[in-house]
């Protein structure tokens, strides 16, 4: 009995010491100035990777049917992803100033490119939307190209209007009037989860920079108002969110995709039914490729699988916020945090509708689900957050006497001080002010108190020698010579007296 105690004891006490050493490793890797720019590259990784192996399971019947080729849509979601690999340099090789720079004109770009592709002839209509442009095999979705322009920009226009952010109205404006275009175009098209993604980045950039909780309150209502009577303006936003409500009312028409998603997630159990082996893509789930691979992946892999999904996520949450709380420049703020926000609570909504919590949007899940528009920006996305944890302090003075292996692979610039990349001089000068060379501070010389000199004594004026009486000297001369002067002086006198008297 006591043998098998030591041993428990024994074993007890091993563990405590690899988890210690565990915890302090993991301590010691999270405190490197490097770590929050290895992880955005590990787990944007991580889940292209994922995504492509659900992707070549989800999309193979669709293919077959469609191309001929169970291999189709995952080649060419391999294409989209090698593209989107150049546009992660591209967002981590070019300077974040450049973007911010820009992001006006980016901005008034994707306005014209939401309106162009209203009109017919030029907008491609799919699935009754019409949202893409054409070109040939090719399409683009400008709404996707929006949602990078208004975070910089809405980044770049509240670190301009740093000042006015005691007022409601410097606060709202001019970002509300540039959402809502946004917004209002898209619905036109219509797509109800873009516009959702929109409100989502909006609200982001208004709790980073620390608006407050009655200004929220009212936002809500309104946007509660809003989404309303766009719902209700639209039979089939109505339906969506009557199958919401009860799917099993219309197993066949409205609650048909629903309850496919369902019946996909409680096949699958802890481990799934295997990679490749699910049952409800064999046409039974419509878009299981794109909006509803999360059911597949929860089919297949179970909750295992589907924890996975929620793990990198979580991740990459915590990672985005750890970069936008060390870094010091407002802007980089603003766009880490708006970003992984953005990713997140996509990736929230669509596995919200998927497990029956939300009405059905047609949200994408982030690096996952097919698209090559989305994946592009979202990797693009990504390589500008990894751009923003470069530029944290730690990381820019480690970079600057170390050089590293992986950003020097990628040929990445070695950013500089957070004030120095601000193309906008502290962010208070307009973005069409070339910034004036700095001037050197004039420092106000303060007169220097001298110790008061010691007064040399005054020279005294020598004193004016009385002149000496000078005895008259008795000369050696004969007697003879001073009797004759004597003589003449006496004759003098008496002529003297002669005058006078006459």
């Amino acid at each position: 009995m006591a043998a098998s105690n030591t041993a428990r004891s024994d074993r007890l006490s091993a563990t405590r010491d690899s988890a210690r050493k565990a915890s302090q490793e993991l301590r010691g890797f999270f405190s490197r100035p490097m770590t929050s720019f290895y992880l955005v590259i590990m787990l944007t990784f991580a889940l292209v990777t994922f995504g492509l192996v659900m992707m070549a399971s989800a999309s193979a019947v669709d293919s077959i049917i469609k191309y001929g080729s169970p291999y189709y849509l995952f080649n060419r979601q391999i294409m989209w992803a090698a593209v989107g690999v150049v546009a992660l340099w591209v967002g981590m090789r070019v300077p974040l100033s450049f973007w911010r720079r820009i992001s006006g004109p980016l901005m008034i770009l994707s306005i014209l490119m939401l309106m162009l592709v209203l009109i017919p002839g030029i907008g491609t209509e799919i699935y009754g939307g019409r949202r893409w442009f054409g070109f040939g095999p090719l399409q683009l979705q400008p709404s996707e190209v929006g949602k990078v322009a208004f975070l910089l920009w809405g980044a770049h226009i509240l670190v301009r209007r740093k000042k006015q952010h005691n007022t409601w109205s410097g606060l709202l404006m001019p970002l509300l009037p540039g959402m809502a275009i946004l917004a209002g175009l898209v619905v036109i098209e219509p797509d109800l989860g873009t516009t959702l993604t929109y409100l989502v980045l909006f609200l982001a950039l208004l709790w980073t920079v620390g608006t407050p909780m009655r200004l929220f309150g009212l936002l809500g209502l309104g946007v509660l108002g809003a989404g309303g009577l766009a719902i209700w303006a639209e039979p089939y936003r109505l339906s969506r969110v009557t199958s919401f409500l009860d799917p099993w009312s219309d197993p066949a028409g409205a609650g048909h995709q629903a309850l496919q998603g369902f019946y996909a997630l409680g096949t699958g159990g802890l481990t799934g039914v295997g990679l490749g082996n699910s049952r409800t893509k064999w046409g039974a789930l419509p878009n299981g490729h794109s909006d509803y691979i999360f059911a597949i992946i929860g089919e297949e892999l179970g909750l295992v699988g589907c924890a996975t999904v929620l793990l990198l996520f979580g991740a990459l949450a915590f990672v985005g916020l750890r970069i936008a709380h060390r870094s010091t420049d407002p802007f980089i703020k603003l766009v880490a945090s708006a970003a992984v926000v953005w990713q997140v609570a996509q990736a929230l909504i669509n596995i919200g509708y998927v497990v029956g919590l939300l009405p059905v949007t047609g949200i994408t899940l982030p690096l996952i689900s097919s698209g090559g528009t989305s994946l592009i920006i979202t990797m693009f996305v990504m390589g500008v957050l990894a751009s923003c944890a470069r530029h944290e302090p730690a990381a820019v003075a480690h970079l600057k006497k170390k050089q590293m292996r992986l950003p020097s692979l990628l040929r990445l610039p070695v950013p500089r001080n957070a004030r120095d990349s601000d193309p906008f001089s502290g962010s208070e000068q307009s973005a069409r002010v070339k910034r004036a060379p700095a001037k050197k501070p004039s420092v106000k010389r303060q007169p220097v108190r001298s110790a008061p000199a010691k007064r040399a004594p005054a020279k005294r004026a020598p004193a004016k020698r009385a002149p000496a009486k000078r005895t008259p000297v008795r000369s050696e001369q004969p007697a003879r010579g001073r009797d004759t002067r004597q003589r003449s002086a006496r004759q003098n006198v008496s002529q003297e007296r002669r005058r006078r008297a006459g």
